[in-house]
């Protein structure tokens, strides 16, 4: 992972601790698709919740003059993505992380040690 790409990363688990998420974790996907480099997923406990961390995500990219490239999901609210081009965040409902278990679809992918990556006590 580059240092912008690290920068960008770090802001976006600050901006998802700041909202409570659960569960963060990071996937380098980069030697196994051409989507994106990173994956960071997380879990809230309601709809409210999954929009106040991309609303905070994307408060926090605005700091640094980056808006996502897409987002889906957020009307609904249930599972968001933010595509921020080599980073794409994904928001989920416990229920829907349960269901679709996006880890286990990429467990080719490299899981980043987000604690020590970004000296993260939580």
């Amino acid at each position: 992972m580059n240092q912008i790409t690290k920068e960008i990363a770090e802001k976006m688990i600050h901006a998802i601790d700041d909202k409570l998420g659960k569960d963060t974790m990071m996937i380098d996907i980069s030697q196994i698709s051409s989507v994106a480099d990173i994956f960071i997923i997380t879990t809230a406990d309601s709809e409210r919740q999954t929009k106040a961390i991309a609303d905070n995500i994307r408060k926090n990219l605005e700091e640094i003059n980056m808006i996502p490239l897409h987002k889906e999901g957020y009307n609904d609210g249930k599972w968001i993505l933010l595509d921020c081009g080599d980073l794409v965040v994904h928001i989920l409902h416990q229920n829907e992380r349960q269901f679709y278990n996006i880890e286990g679809i990429w467990k080719d992918g490299n899981i980043i040690d987000i604690d020590n990556t970004f000296n993260r006590n939580i």
